[in-house]
Parts: structure tokens; C-alpha cells; sequence
């Protein structure tokens, strides 16, 4: 990425600026905007999210907040309550309070003598999450958004239920909000009430995994803040981006599709990132394409901002398997709308071990499987951060437990661009039965890599807010919708369709095995077929290279470690999945202050014992200056039986070498269905 050291407006930056809200908390922001607003006010742009702006976040901060203020905009940046500098206490996820906090701070930002009056929100994941959620509240200066990793569905859409599938991911980001809610604000900002501060949120923390498993349906816990529930709320222009390597990789085309505002579309090879800083490359200059968007709909310039395709996304080129890349080979695509006209939905039928051509029928024949617990060791992560490799390897150990439907060689080039769907006939011996579908690229060698994938709850068949079990032995026909994405299939290639009873530890396997019967000749694979003829609507580089600010300077005084290591013990049958994520010890060397972070996730289970498998996250964050010294160790273990789902959490807090606060929750939340 190029550090743009040479903008148009000289900026100065508050580190520390308090924001009330209506409830009497109040919000510690960092603001960076251009001197001239002092006599010449100019737009504001927030960013709301709970990641603590004063360090863990600062890096990726100082790269665009003071680029986009050097381009003339104020840009806000907003602890939520409970983190960084900011009073209260962080409850759980995109409650009321905290879109009423949010707009509160709109409104403060929008009165203040630097503002023009009219705002914007911008944000990657929580931050997308939050400017899609308050653009739903309609507040009155809010002008436009522009978003990063997102969903408009909480529940089957995030890292939740998704088919209404329990996603090991609960236990994960759980752990991870579990941490931040903990962490203490630094005393250099707040003074002595730090230890007031932080003990606030110690004692009154909430155990964030015990309310998602609470609510294990489509229930109004989750109906709260899914924009899916009512498009028409959102009434101001909106730029999405996302990545297909992210779990977030659904929620742009569903926009598209059903707002009814000026909207576009952005859809690279990326992870869990922002575009300008994407993995697996290329990045792109995506602050440069914010910028334009923010001089159109906040300042009214005539700059083509809405020119080109609705929707442009990366066609990715055939890889073979690996769990990282550094760039994915492909090219950038338009379409003028979405649903594209272009996009010609293809049935491939089923036939044993064979995917048919369109057209073709074949004798109904009841395929039976029951897949092993080991079926989903090497899905990697739902959504990829990149960090350790965390992308799906070689499919084949995969598919040795699965049933498995091929096309012929192809003899041509074959692009998809949406989301796939699988049509099953199915029954199952249980009333609790999950099914996983996976769409590969196999190569000549045989080497298959995954280049999408999709899991349905079967007790969800008929919709998630009222699940209903299984009649076990009847047959039912089931949709299972696989996560949107952009691919080729080179000629002397072929495509595999793959259908497992479980994907452990990527979703939780249902409470006993099951033997599902698949019915070949009323069931079919659907492919967005993109015809290799179709126009691009795109030169071969639309956009420029990434540029931002120059990033704060960060010194790694120990090195970290990232691991991801599958294990099977042949002697007592026990297999585990360990992910270390060790970020060693940085000093952010304005601050005078070191950070270490060292977090480990492990999943576990015993032979095909469907009621074994362990989820355990552990976090240990230490926070260093001088003679000051705090620390936040949380731990999550989730297990289970048939009936109940068990939760076992603890919380230490360290001043220096001593314990201050010790916490312990042991929970059992029955099984819905799930």
C-alpha cells in the first residue's frame, strides 16, 4: 500500500474527546479533521465500533481516518460504551442503547461548530453492522454509508445459526467480545477512575454465548437490528464491499437486490478486511473510491460516483487447495443490476456419484450416508481472517465421508456468479438431522478445492422462527442456498457436488448420528451460470492501487506465533482442531505502551461420540506501561449432551501480579432443536 504523506487539507487530531449521550454516559471519541473547519465547516464521518481506538485499532486507523480528513471531512471515531475510554458497560451485541448512543453522537457531531451539519457512518464488520443499523433509524443528519463485512440477517447470516446450524464461531467471537468487554480504559486518558471504570465492567460483564445459545430460533432477539426484516428503512445511498473468503460474503448482493436507494456493489477476493488492505490480493484503492463517494453525496460534486456497473466483483481464476493465498488470480466483473439479466440459473441433475447434464433425467435412487464426525476438519474458518491459514484445504479427506456427485470432464469454460442451490429429497432416521453441501473444483490430479459451501438445520426445512423435528423415515424436499460467489472452472476440470451429515468443528453435529437417504432423481444442483460471452462492463483495472496515511508507529518487542494444527489419537480415538492466534508484544511508541495478546481456540471430539465434541476459546490480554500493569484472562468451554448444551466460563482481572476480580459461570441451556 502507498503512504500518502501529501493531502489537501492540513488536519489536526483530538485524541480524547468526551461525547454524552441521553442516559448520562459518556462516549470517549477520536477526531481527526481538517484546521480550515475552524472558519469552514465540513461533513462528518463516523465509525462506531467497540475495538479500542486508542491501540488495538490506532494502526489500521491512522491509515484512513487521516486520509479521508485530508480530503476534507471530519472523521469520528467512537468507542462504544464499555471499551477504550468509554464509561458503562458492554452488554452484548447491537442492543437499543447502543443505536441510541449512536444517534446521540450523530447529533453531537452534526451541532458542533467544525460540521457542515450533515453526516455519513462507515465501518468494516461491527462498524458496518452499526452504520446499516442506525441508517434504519432514519437519524435526521445522516446522508449515506458506506459499509465493509456486513449482514442484514442476524441470525442465519452471522456467525450464529447459519441454515440454522449452530456455528462453532458462537463460541469463538463470544470469546473474543468476552475479552474486549473486559479490557481496562488506560489511566494516561481517564486518570485515576480507570480502576473504578474497569472494575464497573468486570463485575457486570454479561456472558454474551449464554444469550446466543438462549436463542437457538428465528425469535425477535434476532429480528432486532436485521434489516432484512424491512429494506424500505433504509432510505440513503449505500456503498457494500465484502470478500469471498469472508463469511460476510452474502449480504452485498442481497442489498442490491431489495433496497430501493442509490446503492453499489463491491465484491473482491478478500478475508475478513477492508478492500485497501485485502488478503488474498489484490487490494485495491478503496479509500480513494470512499472519497469519491463522500464528495458526491456530501458534497453534492457531479464526479461520477454512481457511474459504471451496480455491482463489481473479482471472477476468481481455479487455485488448487491451500489454506492461504496470497493473491487469487481472476478479474473484475460488472453488472449493470442485481439480479443480473446475465445470470442464467443451470440444473445439473442427480444420478449416482454423477452430476447430469441440463436437461437430463435419470431413474430416482436412494443414496444412504452417515458421515463421520472427522467430516469438516479441514473447512477452516467460517469467516477468514487470515491469520493463521484459515482457508478450507484439499477436499478429498472430506468427501471419503460424504456422498459425491461429479460433471463430466469439461470440454469449456464454465463461470458462476450468485449463490448456488442445492434441491434435495431426503429422509433421515432422526428427528435432529443437519446437512452440509460443498461445491468444489477438481483438478485433473484430483485435487479438489472448495470454492463454496452451505448447511441447513433439516428441523429448519420449513423456515427458522418455528423449527418442527423430523418424521424420521419421511421423505421431504429441502433447499439448502450456498454462500454467494464468483468462480471459473477451466476446461479438463470437473464440478462436485458433496453432501455430508456433519461438519464438525465448522457447525455443531445434531445430538445423535443419523442416516440420511438422498433421493438422486428429485434432486438437482442449480448454478448461477454467468455465459463466458457476457460482457464485463469493466476495464481490466478499475481501480487504483491502495493508498492511505502513513500508519502509526508500532515496535514488536517479542514475536508471536500462529499455529492451526488438526490431531487424531489413534489409541483413544480422540481428534482436535488447535488454532493459536499469539500476537506477541507490540509497543505503540506514542503511547509509551505495550500490548500483548495471545488467544487459543480448540475444538475437540471422540470418534463418531456425536455428543463429545468441546469448543474452548481462551484470551489472555496484558496492557503495560511503567509501573502500570493490567490483564484480562477469559476462558469459554462449550459442550454438550443429547438435551442441553453446557456453558463452563471464567474471568480473572490482574492489577500488576494481584487478582482483583475472579468470576465463574456454569450454565445449561436445553437443545431447541438444534
Amino acid at each position: 500500500m502507498r503512504a500518502v504523506t501529501s493531502l489537501p487539507h492540513e488536519i489536526t487530531e483530538s485524541d480524547h474527546v468526551r461525547i454524552p449521550v441521553s442516559d448520562g454516559i459518556v462516549l470517549s471519541a477520536r477526531i481527526w479533521r481538517p484546521v480550515s473547519s475552524d472558519a469552514e465547516p465540513v461533513p462528518a464521518i463516523l465509525e462506531y465500533i467497540p475495538y479500542r481506538k486508542r491501540d488495538l485499532t490506532a494502526p489500521r486507523d491512522s491509515i484512513h481516518h487521516p486520509y479521508l480528513a485530508g480530503h476534507g471531512y471530519a472523521c469520528v471515531r467512537v468507542d462504544i460504551r464499555g471499551t477504550g475510554e468509554s464509561e458503562g458497560v458492554l452488554e452484548d451485541e447491537y442492543l437499543e442503547r447502543e443505536q441510541l448512543d449512536a444517534e446521540d453522537v450523530l447529533e453531537w457531531i452534526a451541532a458542533q461548530p467544525w460540521c457542515t451539519g450533515d453526516t455519513g457512518m462507515m465501518g468494516i464488520s461491527w462498524g458496518a453492522f452499526a452504520a446499516l443499523q442506525v441508517a434504519a433509524r432514519k437519524p435526521p443528519s445522516l446522508r449515506a454509508i458506506v459499509i465493509s463485512s456486513f449482514t442484514d440477517d442476524r441470525f442465519a447470516d452471522d456467525m450464529h445459526y447459519m441454515g440454522g446450524c449452530l456455528l462453532s464461531d458462537n463460541v469463538a467471537e463470544s470469546g473474543t467480545m468476552f475479552s474486549y468487554a473486559t479490557l481496562p480504559p488506560d489511566p494516561a486518558v481517564v486518570g485515576e477512575r480507570w480502576r473504578e471504570m474497569w472494575r464497573e465492567r468486570l463485575d457486570h460483564c454479561s456472558l454474551w454465548i449464554g444469550n446466543w445459545l438462549g436463542h437457538q430460533r428465528r425469535d425477535d432477539y434476532w429480528r432486532h437490528a436485521s434489516i432484512s426484516e424491512n429494506y424500505s428503512d433504509v432510505q440513503v445511498p449505500v456503498l457494500a464491499s465484502s470478500g469471498w473468503a469472508d463469511g460476510y460474503s452474502n449480504a452485498v448482493t442481497r442489498l442490491l437486490a431489495h433496497l430501493d436507494v442509490p446503492r453499489r456493489g463491491l465484491i473482491g477476493p478478500w478475508s475478513h478486511k477492508y478492500p485497501h488492505l485485502g488478503e488474498p490480493g489484490p487490494a485495491i484503492g478503496y479509500l480513494q473510491e470512499v472519497v469519491k463517494w463522500w464528495d458526491h453525496w456530501l458534497r453534492g460534486a457531479e464526479n461520477g460516483a454512481m457511474d459504471g456497473p451496480m455491482l463489481c466483483t473479482w471472477m476468481q481464476e481455479s487455485v488448487p487447495p491451500s489454506t492461504s493465498y496470497e493473491d487469487r488470480p481472476g478479474r473484475w466483473v460488472g453488472e449493470a443490476t442485481w439480479p443480473s439479466p446475465h445470470v442464467r440459473p443451470t440444473v445439473l441433475p442427480l444420478a449416482r456419484h454423477r452430476l447430469g447434464r441440463p436437461g437430463e433425467t435419470f431413474d430416482d435412487e436412494a443414496l444412504t450416508l452417515s458421515s463421520p464426525l472427522s467430516v469438516g476438519q479441514f473447512a477452516g474458518k467460517w469467516a477468514s481472517y487470515s491469520a493463521p491459514p484459515d482457508l478450507p484445504y484439499d477436499q478429498r479427506e472430506e468427501d471419503g465421508g460424504s456422498l459425491v456427485f461429479d460433471t463430466d470432464v469439461l470440454t469449456e469454460r464454465c463461470e458462476i456468479l450468485g449463490a448456488p442451490k442445492v434441491r434435495l429429497a431426503v429422509s433421515a432416521d432422526q428427528p435432529v438431522a443437519m446437512v452440509a453441501v460443498r461445491l468444489s473444483d477438481v483438478a485433473p490430479d484430483g485435487r479438489a478445492t472448495r470454492v463454496t459451501y452451505g448447511l441447513l438445520n433439516l428441523t429448519h426445512r420449513d423456515g427458522h422462527d418455528e423449527p418442527a423435528p423430523m418424521e424420521p423415515g419421511e421423505q421431504c424436499a429441502v433447499e439448502i442456498e450456498m454462500n454467494a460467489v464468483a468462480q471459473a472452472f477451466p476446461a479438463g476440470h470437473r464440478i462436485r457436488l458433496s453432501v455430508s451429515t456433519s461438519y464438525w468443528p465448522l457447525a455443531w453435529p445434531p445430538p445423535k448420528p443419523v442416516l440420511l437417504s438422498v433421493h438422486t432423481g428429485q434432486s438437482g444442483l442449480e448454478l448461477p451460470v454467468r455465459p463466458v460471452a457476457e460482457p464485463d462492463e469493466l476495464p481490466s483495472r478499475p481501480f487504483g492501487e491502495p493508498e492511505g496515511a502513513p500508519p502509526i508507529p508500532v515496535t514488536r518487542v517479542t514475536p508471536g506465533e500462529q499455529r492451526w494444527t488438526v490431531s487424531r489419537d489413534l489409541v483413544g480415538y480422540e481428534s482436535a482442531l488447535e488454532i493459536v492466534k499469539d500476537e506477541g508484544t507490540q509497543r505503540f511508541d506514542d503511547l509509551d505502551l505495550e500490548v500483548t495478546r495471545d488467544v487459543r481456540e480448540r475444538y475437540r471430539w471422540v470418534a463418531d461420540e456425536f455428543c463429545s465434541p468441546v469448543a474452548e476459546t481462551e484470551w489472555v490480554v496484558t496492557f503495560a506501561r511503567g509501573e502500570w500493569q493490567a490483564r484480562s484472562e477469559t476462558r469459554t468451554r462449550v459442550s454438550c449432551t443429547e438435551t442441553e448444551f453446557v456453558v463452563d466460563a471464567q474471568l480473572d482481572g490482574y492489577e500488576g501480579a494481584r487478582r482483583i476480580v475472579s468470576r465463574n459461570w456454569h450454565e445449561r441451556i436445553p437443545r431447541d432443536l438444534v
